[in-house]
């Protein structure tokens, strides 16, 4: 039996569009209930890319956040660790805002011991593991920058000796105090 919604269609297929359209105004208005916090804005964005096309299941290259692991030039590894670098720095600060967020809304359901602070306490404890999964990203992008800058200290005799044959000849200088 299909239920009737409130604008008369019916709540299946045609009303999957609207699933989570106010799921970001009602998470802010919650959290913004708790009063004297800093709540920042909720905006969520479902995107649906089934495609039956792929056969692999697996993610294409097209989805990827970062760019093929081929490092036939140092270009190439400059290019891939400062893509990881960019990318696990943005996940980082996201992740981080995603743990004070589900810390602040969990803050607010009440603890079922009735126990002073208790609903912080277990909330803190939650969100301590994402804080943690933030930290870990905030180190992959210090690592990726890290790994471009040995692989020129140790590959610099090489890196040198590409670069010397590359440069062009200099142009012959006129020497006007010799006449």
């Amino acid at each position: 039996m299909a239920t009737t919604t409130r604008n008369g269609g019916t709540n299946g297929a045609a009303n999957k569009g609207n699933k989570f359209a106010n799921a970001g105004a009602a998470a802010g208005g919650f959290v913004g209930a708790l009063g004297g916090s800093f709540v920042p804005p909720v905006n969520v964005t479902v995107n649906n890319n089934k495609n039956g096309a792929r056969g692999g299941g697996g993610r294409s290259h097209a989805e990827s956040l970062l760019p093929a692991p081929e490092f036939t030039s140092p270009a190439q590894v400059r290019n891939y660790c400062n893509t990881l670098r960019a990318a696990a720095v943005t996940l980082s600060i996201e992740v981080a805002m995603g743990a004070e967020i589900l810390k602040g809304i969990l803050a607010a359901v009440p603890d079922p011991d009735g126990r002073a602070f208790g609903s912080r306490v277990r909330a803190a404890k939650v969100a301590r593991k994402m804080q943690r999964s933030a930290d870990a990203l905030r180190d992959a992008a210090k690592n990726a920058a890290a790994c471009y800058a040995v692989f020129q200290q140790e590959y610099e005799e090489e890196i040198q000796r590409v670069r010397h044959r590359a440069r062009k000849p200099q142009q012959p200088v006129m020497n006007w105090a010799q006449q």
